[in-house]
């Protein structure tokens, strides 16, 4: 019998942050790390300041045999046909899933250089409805919507997607109107979380969640700390980036995780916000030795998430560190399941 296990997607190095000539090696050379530790997938970011993800989710396909792009879509960037035709054209080439990332809004100053003034729950509406069209589409089905945001009248998509390719459907579900979205599509609801046995939200009822963090855990606690804070070091000028940041987000996620800062910074516990307050980074980070990082894997585990959206990784080490945590992981759920607890 197999075991369970959680579906898990890597993060892919953003272009701003690579120099040119390396950048394209650096992410072929994480896309078989991700083959050979048998993850599912590898986000692609989407902002103003980045290269096309789609063009980024081809190299990702080619590097690969079955790593599946998680691509960023955001509904300004492109109309829904758009990015059904880009699924379309990615099975017919290459025979391969794409998993997509709805996102609803961005950074602000992305939408208001491009005069988007949509308040943050209708954005959530946009969303439904673009992405209603894009799956209908890549489903078989001739289109004809007189919506809100769109129209579109007995619309099909050229060529036709295989089923077993139609594309899996992540977005974020941190906020009241992003979960109902989620739920309302079949999509899952990937959540910033707060520290394990502490969260202040009742776990979703109905909908598939999954949780984004990053992970540094070694043989020793103290070398996994070591590690983490030589990463991650103090920046003031992150901070104030952060602090710039927070002014000008409407973000639920970012104004939780930006109240759970300071209480965390204490320590005592895995879970660690530092590089989010330093701008490094926008999640959490479980930081420990196996069993104490992999403890807090099980606890979100047993809350009902089946889906992991790991930070950017470092180094290959990363991999075969995480790959420990995940077994350890295996043996505690099994172990519940075993004891009927």
């Amino acid at each position: 019998m197999s075991m369970e296990r959680f579906e898990v997607f890597s993060t892919c190095p953003q272009s701003s942050k690579i120099d040119r000539p390396d950048y394209l090696g650096r992410v072929r050379k994480i896309s078989g790390w991700c083959q050979d530790y048998d993850y599912d997938g590898i986000l692609v970011y989407y902002d103003h300041s980045l290269i096309d993800p789609w063009l980024v989710a081809t190299e990702i396909i080619k590097a690969t045999t079955s790593v599946s792009p998680l691509v960023a879509v955001q509904p300004t960037a492109m109309p829904p046909y758009g990015v059904a035709k880009m699924l379309s054209s990615i099975a017919h080439l290459y025979e391969r899933r794409v998993h997509l990332n709805m996102i609803a809004g961005g950074f602000r100053g992305d939408l208001e250089s491009i005069g988007d003034t949509t308040p943050h729950d209708r954005r959530y509406d946009r969303l439904r409805e673009f992405t209603e069209i894009v799956l209908g589409l890549t489903a078989g089905e001739t289109v004809s919507v007189e919506g809100e945001w769109y129209t579109a009248n007995t619309l099909k998509l050229a060529p036709p997607m295989p089923v077993e390719l139609q594309p899996g459907l992540l977005m974020s579900g941190s906020s009241d109107a992003g979960l109902a979205t989620a739920s309302v599509l079949g999509a899952t609801a990937i959540q910033y979380p707060e520290p394990a046995g502490q969260e202040t939200t009742a776990p979703a009822t109905g909908t598939a969640t999954g949780i984004r963090v990053g992970i540094i855990a070694r043989e020793r606690s103290e070398d996994a700390w070591r590690i983490a804070h030589e990463r991650f070091p103090p920046d003031r000028r992150g901070e104030m980036l952060h602090e710039m940041a927070m002014a000008k987000s409407d973000s639920q996620w970012h104004a939780t995780l930006s109240k759970l800062a300071d209480e965390s910074a204490a320590g005592g516990n895995a879970y660690w916000l530092g590089p989010f307050q330093n701008y490094n980074t926008f999640c959490p980070y479980l930081v420990g030795d196996f069993d104490e990082v992999a403890a807090e894997l099980t606890s979100y585990w047993a809350r009902g998430h089946r889906t992991l959206i790991l930070d950017i990784p470092h180094d290959e080490d990363d991999f075969a560190t995480t790959a420990e945590v995940f077994a350890r992981v295996s043996a505690r759920v099994a172990s519940t399941s075993l004891s009927g607890v």
